[in-house]
Formats: structure tokens, C-alpha cells, sequence
């Protein structure tokens, strides 16, 4: 068996080294919504805009996240919840970088709202709630999601277990 001791290392260039190279702060805006609320459609013109005043940013969009870094975590509670912490821990890295970072994640559990909120205790961080109601979500419905839980035979039992929480933890 080994056993591995682990030592966070502390370069010589600091946050504040960044952004004074960068002529500007770096943070994380997280923003959270139900599926089809346009979490990524702001993120990603906040960018474009922000790029075009010459702002470093980058977005973290939650499916192209799940493409790569992700693809190995289903929808699950548990591999929810490793979703967003992964998302975390990478947003943590960028905003160290002197990015600003948009993140764009439903982010259904308080939990791990409040552990990505904990874990950026030291930089920058705000949280936008992309309010927008179901029927809408479900109107726009761009990956099919509210079509295909319709049709299960179990549908009330997916639609309350995935909005209800989320949308009373808001209230």
C-alpha cells in the first residue's frame, strides 16, 4: 500500500499578479436555472461582450462539460452532485488564473450550491437565478428533456423529483 502526501504548492505569482497583467479582476458567476431557462445563452453573450472589450472570460457550459471532464457521471443524485463539485474545483483554478468564469449549471442540490459557494470563500463570487417558469422551460425545451419525461410512465415521479426541490429551494 502507499500512501501519498499531498502538499498544495504555492508559486511566486500571486491572484493580484494576474489581474494587474490581466488590467482586470477575475471571479465566478455561477448561474443556475431549470433546463431551457437560458443559463448558457447569458453566459455566452456575457462573453462575447466581455471579450469584446478585451475582458478575459471563459464559460463552463453543462453539457459541453459533460462531454469531456464529465462523461463518466450519469444523473444521479450522487453523480449530480460530483458533476458540480467538479465544476467547482475547475471554476476555482480559472478564477485563481485570472479569469472571470461564467458557469452555467442547473445545480439542483443546496449542497452542492453551498460547497461551490464555500470553496470560492477567498475569490470573487455571485450567483445568478435564471428565473424562468416551467411551462416556459418547457415551451423553449431545446434538448427534448420535458418531451421525453412527459412520455415516461412514471413522469410525475421524474418532474417532482427534479423541479419541486429545486424550485423550493429558491422560494
Amino acid at each position: 500500500m502507499f500512501v501519498f502526501l499531498i502538499f498544495l504548492f504555492q508559486g511566486s505569482i500571486q491572484q493580484s499578479d494576474r489581474h494587474c497583467l490581466n488590467g482586470h479582476r477575475s471571479a465566478l458567476v455561477r448561474f443556475t436555472g431549470l433546463s431551457g431557462s437560458g443559463k448558457s445563452t447569458l453566459a455566452h453573450a456575457l462573453e462575447e461582450r466581455l471579450f469584446n472589450m478585451g475582458i478575459r472570460s471563459y464559460v463552463l457550459d453543462g453539457d459541453n462539460i459533460r462531454c469531456g471532464l464529465n462523461s463518466d457521471l450519469g444523473l444521479s443524485p450522487k453523480d449530480r452532485k460530483e458533476n458540480i463539485r467538479r465544476i467547482a474545483e475547475v471554476a476555482k483554478l480559472m478564477a485563481d488564473s485570472g479569469i472571470l468564469v461564467f458557469a452555467a449549471f442547473i445545480a439542483p442540490y443546496r449542497d452542492s450550491r453551498l460547497f461551490a459557494r464555500e470553496l470560492m470563500a477567498n475569490h470573487p463570487f455571485y450567483e445568478c437565478f435564471v428565473k424562468c417558469p416551467v411551462d416556459q422551460c418547457e415551451k423553449r425545451d431545446p434538448k427534448g428533456l420535458y418531451k421525453k419525461a412527459r412520455k415516461l410512465p412514471f413522469r410525475s415521479f421524474y418532474v417532482a423529483s427534479f423541479i419541486f426541490p429545486w424550485v423550493k429551494d429558491r422560494l
